[in-house]
């Protein structure tokens, strides 16, 4: 396994049990009644995404050491989808936060910037899967 394959693999199965955390506090809260819809509804988008795109991250990582990518693009791929996977699910957190319904925020934009870095990084490996 190379070392960015696994020092990234190690950092996704680190987060997981954060986003486990975070179903608990989802549900602490919404037993608590202190979420009003719309920060429920954000809620819930930030905390599936994050757990969906933890999980798509390691089944990429799994394949990467299989592609014919250099050492530098190998780094390439890791950074893109970590930080795809947390400006995506975070965005969504972000616009929980400061975001009003039916408005564009700064967390929409973070969503946004996540999904190109996790396009780019997986676009890149599927790349390096086709070349090998």
């Amino acid at each position: 396994m190379s070392q960015p394959v696994q020092i990234f693999t190690v950092i996704v199965l680190v987060s997981l049990p954060t986003v486990m955390f975070g179903g608990f506090s989802l549900l602490q809260l919404m037993t608590a009644g202190k979420l009003n819809d719309f920060q429920r509804t954000y809620f819930r988008a930030g905390h599936a995404h994050a757990g969906v795109l933890l999980v798509m991250t390691l089944a990429a990582l799994s394949f990467l050491d299989k592609a014919d990518l250099s050492g530098a693009a190998r780094w390439a791929v890791c950074v893109l989808l970590a930080v795809g996977v947390i400006a995506q699910s975070g965005g969504m957190f972000l616009h929980m936060l400061v975001g009003r319904p039916g408005q564009w925020s700064r967390g929409n934009t973070a969503t946004t910037a996540g999904a190109v870095a996790l396009a780019a990084g997986l676009l890149i490996l599927a790349y390096g899967i086709a070349t090998a």
